[in-house]
């Protein structure tokens, strides 16, 4: 089956369309598509994955055109970057 995975810096956007049995989980999809040497600076290990924007655990199944990401933390609180940004 086939799925995508995601993941996004500022600089730099990384899509990969990924062929997985079916069966596979989030942790399959992020294996075979050899992510993290892509980004080995950065321990993705550690991110929270999603399927769609919605959190899921590593251990859940995907499906067929499923989009795994992997979600970066916060930078900054987004109340705070707005207050900034406003000049407050």
């Amino acid at each position: 089956m086939q799925v995508e995975i995601v993941f996004a810096l500022p600089s730099r956007q990384y899509l990969k369309q990924v062929l997985v049995n079916d069966g596979a989980t989030v942790a399959d999809v992020i294996l075979a598509s050899r992510i993290a040497s892509q980004f080995p600076e950065h321990e993705l290990d550690e991110l929270q994955a999603g399927i769609w924007g919605q959190p899921v655990d590593r251990t859940h199944r995907v499906k067929e055109g499923d989009r795994v990401e992997l979600f970066r933390p916060l930078e900054m609180d987004p109340r705070e970057a707005r207050r900034l940004k406003a000049g407050i």
